[in-house]
């Protein structure tokens, strides 16, 4: 238990830090040393090669780079066409699952096969459930998703074999158990910390992963073919994004150590669930909040405008001169995620009558770039990104925000197995990178 003296030394200690630990930006110029992995333009540093997927955001058009509507490749195909191809009522979560992982796209049998093993597998340790998840409740689901994939390793009887065909099966289970992990999380907290109900649902192993998650996370198990359908085309967009974000590159380093198939996974559980990544819809959504709670009419585009510019300003909401959910490291004109979402969204409201609150994110959409140029120099542009809308989807769902990073989470997982295993195949060496010290040599 911390008392007021460890507070105040720890505090004490922290400006102590702060002196020693501060570089002079002038030193990263000097040396040429790209903060955050990414150049003057934004532009991560080529670090690897993959066959997983791919962004493009510009294109050489006459011989000039030239900023193009974002796209998003999985293994060789649109990730736009991957959706629209799908049938009204199929759910393709499995299908472009087994396409990242085995890098081709199954033929019916191969997908039925996998389907069944995936259902086969939506299930955990004997007693997993009350001895694991839930001991120590809490709202941080995706602290205790990472407990839970660390425990499993206890459960495996070649928990360290990085074996490909053993990295594989579990990889395969992981994909399978994360909805239990998550949903199981929550529910624990709803009951111990909540003083709500519990609930355990045991999954159906002829649904899909999005008809599952709905069935365990709802009392009744009931949910209608368009929230599936939605949730589906959610996970599908959150499944990859270009090998080279944070929990990937994390997924990508921890593997060339050596390391297991679970302590990987947990180290990019870790990296997910921060702000900066997974965790972005989060801050989304808490703007919105704040910005119903000051604009009085959401179809006044004058008065949205107006608050957007008080949030930009540093004078409303966090300070921070943020409009969350606008702008992306890599994309420019759009996300494609983005642009497939919003179409999902529009169908979701109809049904769900909130198309008053569709209004203000319209609206900001369409207001957030134009206050943002006034203010600040563009060097690309800026348009909404995938958490401007995701948050407001699960929203539409009825999911729990302690649920947001994790449902990111169940469909991420399927990338970092994806890239796991073409590092095992690929690489034979540990990554590690170079940093140059610019300490002082006091003898």
């Amino acid at each position: 238990m911390l008392t007021k003296p460890m507070i105040e030394y720890f505090e004490l200690q922290e400006a102590v830090c702060r002196k020693n630990d501060s570089i002079s930006p002038r030193l990263y110029d000097e040396y040429g040393v790209n903060k955050g992995l990414r150049d003057e333009n934004g532009n991560g540093v080529l670090t690897g090669l993959t066959n997983i997927s791919k962004i493009t955001s510009a294109k050489i058009i006459n011989g000039k780079k030239t900023p193009c509507e974002g796209e998003l490749w999985y293994r060789g195909y649109r990730v736009e066409n991957l959706i629209n191809e799908l049938k009204p009522d199929e759910m393709g979560f499995e299908k472009v699952a087994y396409l990242l992982l085995m890098g081709e796209m199954p033929n019916e049998n191969s997908l039925e096969d996998f389907k069944k093993l995936i259902g086969k597998c939506r299930i955990l340790p004997r007693n997993f459930t009350r001895d694991v998840i839930m001991k120590a409740p809490t709202g941080d689901i995706m602290n205790s998703m990472t407990k839970s994939i660390l425990t499993l390793a206890s459960y495996d009887k070649h928990p360290t074999d990085t074996a490909i065909s053993n990295s594989l099966r579990q990889c395969i289970q992981l994909i399978s158990q994360f909805p239990l992990l998550a949903v199981y999380a929550y529910h624990a907290y709803n009951y111990y910390q909540k003083q709500e109900s519990m609930i355990i649902h045991r999954p159906n192993p002829k649904l899909s992963t999005a008809e599952n998650l709905l069935l365990m996370l709802r009392p009744d198990k009931k949910y209608t073919a368009t929230e599936a359908k939605v949730l589906d085309t959610a996970l599908i967009l959150h499944m990859e994004h270009g090998g080279g974000n944070n929990s990937t590159f994390t997924t990508r380093v921890v593997t060339s150590s050596g390391s297991d198939t679970y302590s990987t996974v947990a180290a990019a559980m870790s990296s997910l669930k921060g702000p900066k990544h997974g965790g972005a819809n989060i801050k989304v959504m808490d703007m919105m909040t704040d910005i119903r709670a000051h604009v009085k009419d959401f179809s006044d585009k004058d008065e949205v405008e107006a608050y957007l510019t008080k949030i930009v300003d540093k004078e409303a909401f966090d300070k921070k001169g943020l409009i969350y959910g606008m702008g992306h490291a890599v994309y420019s004109l759009s996300d494609p995620r983005e642009r497939i979402f919003r179409g999902y969204v529009e169908k979701l409201v109809v049904e769900k009558n909130r198309e008053y609150d569709f209004q203000l994110y319209q609206n900001i959409e369409e207001l957030a770039p134009k206050v943002i140029a006034k203010k600040r120099r563009i060097y690309k542009g800026v348009s909404p990104n995938v958490d401007f809308y995701s948050g407001f989807v699960y929203d539409l769902l009825d999911i729990p925000q302690e649920l947001y990073t994790a449902m990111f989470a169940i469909a991420r997982i399927v990338g970092w197995s994806a890239h796991r295993i073409e590092e095992l195949v690929c690489m034979d060496k540990i990554i590690r990178p170079a940093y140059m010290s610019v300490m002082d040599e006091k003898q």
